[in-house]
């Protein structure tokens, strides 16, 4: 099964962390080809560059995290192509108050919707979200 993988499940795949082992887990028990949005990468760089900043990771950490994300990439996952209906019908879903969604899992929900994918999140409030709409969460 493919599935789409977020920000939250990206990250402990490349930088160890309390969700490095579910991360690895999940791709263990479902083995993919996965979809990766370039807008997920964007959002495990700013992640990455934050831990520089906090002084969890050192710079040279910080580029091989995204050197290991990039050729995890290439040989394991689909890149999942963001539209401008997709910003379209994410802008969509945050006038639904009672999801509250953020505009960046807004757009990862307007993909996995429009793909059709379960999504893979470790973000406990999106994936309550992704389930009032139907979609199916592995958490």
């Amino acid at each position: 099964m493919r599935l789409y993988l977020d920000a939250s499940v990206l990250v402990p795949l490349v930088v160890a962390d309390a969700h490095t082992a579910r991360a690895f887990g999940l791709l263990q028990a479902e083995p993919g080809p996965h979809f990766v949005s370039e807008f997920a990468v964007l959002e495990v760089a700013s992640a990455l560059n934050r831990k520089v900043r906090t002084g969890e990771l050192s710079p040279i950490e910080c580029a091989n995290a995204k050197a290991n994300l990039q050729t995890w990439r290439a040989g394991s996952a689909e890149r999942a192509e963001l539209t401008d209906i997709d910003i379209t019908a994410a802008t969509g879903l945050l006038d639904d108050l009672a999801l509250n969604l953020r505009g960046p899992d807004a757009l990862h929900l307007s993909v996995v919707m429009r793909l059709g994918a379960p999504l893979a999140t470790f973000d406990v409030t999106m994936a309550e979200a992704a389930q009032r709409l139907g979609i199916s969460v592995h958490i």
